[in-house]
C-alpha cells in the first residue's frame, strides 16, 4: 500500500516527531511505500490568499499545492499528525487543509449538494494534546474535535476515517505512556495493512 505522512511540528525532539518515526518505522518494516510531507521543513505558507481563493473555483492552483495534491491521490492512506493546540490543529496544518483540499480536487458542489472527491482513500489522524482525555470527554471537547476534524474536514472531502487516536498529557508523558501509545500505533498500522 502507498502511504502519505502529513506532519506538523516544528520540534524535532518532540512526541510527535516520535510519532513520526515510529509510523515510518512500522511501515518500512512492512516494506510500504511511503512519503512524508513535514510542513515546518518544507516551509509551508499557509496563507490561503485571494488568488488562492479565485483560483481554486476555476481549478487552477499554484505547482506547489498541485504537488501536494498528487502526493494525496497517490496515497491509499494518509496518516495527519499533529498537537492540539488550543483545541484545534495547528495553524500549518489548518493552511495546509485550506490550500491543498481546495474546491474541485477534494470536493464541490452538485446541484447544490456537496460531493467529497477523496473517495476510496483512508485517514488516520494521531494527535497529542496537553489536557487528559477525562477533562476533554467532561466537556464535550472530545466530541467537538471529532465533530470539527473527521466529519468537518477529512468525511467532507471523502476520506474513510480509519483511526483517530488522541495521546493525552502529552506534556508530561511517562516512558511508560509513550511506550504504549507507540505500542498501540504500531497495532494500528499492523492492523491497516
Amino acid at each position: 500500500m502507498k502511504h502519505l505522512i502529513i506532519y506538523a511540528h516544528p520540534n524535532q525532539e518532540s512526541l510527535n516527531s516520535q510519532i513520526k518515526q515510529s509510523v515510518e518505522k512500522v511501515l518500512e518494516q512492512q516494506e510500504q511505500k511511503v512519503i512524508v510531507r513535514d510542513l515546518y521543513h518544507l516551509g509551508f505558507d499557509p496563507v490561503l490568499s485571494l488568488e488562492d481563493m479565485a483560483g481554486q473555483r476555476k481549478g487552477l492552483v499554484h505547482e506547489f499545492i498541485k504537488k501536494e495534491q498528487e502526493y494525496i491521490l497517490w496515497a491509499d492512506i494518509v496518516t495527519f499528525i499533529y498537537p492540539i493546540w488550543w483545541t484545534g490543529m495547528p495553524a500549518i496544518m489548518k493552511g495546509y487543509i485550506d490550500r491543498v483540499f481546495s474546491y474541485g480536487f477534494a470536493y464541490r458542489y452538485d446541484l447544490g449538494v456537496q460531493k467529497g472527491l477523496l473517495t476510496g482513500k483512508q485517514a488516520i489522524i494521531l494527535n497529542t494534546h496537553g489536557k487528559s482525555n477525562e477533562e476533554y470527554s467532561a466537556i464535550g471537547m472530545d466530541k467537538a474535535l471529532l465533530l470539527t476534524s473527521d466529519r468537518g474536514v477529512y468525511s467532507y472531502c471523502g476520506f474513510q476515517i480509519k483511526e483517530h487516536l488522541f495521546f493525552d498529557k502529552a506534556d508530561r508523558a511517562t516512558p511508560e505512556a509513550i511506550q504504549a501509545w507507540l505500542s498501540k500505533i504500531t497495532d494500528v498500522y499492523t492492523i491497516t495493512n
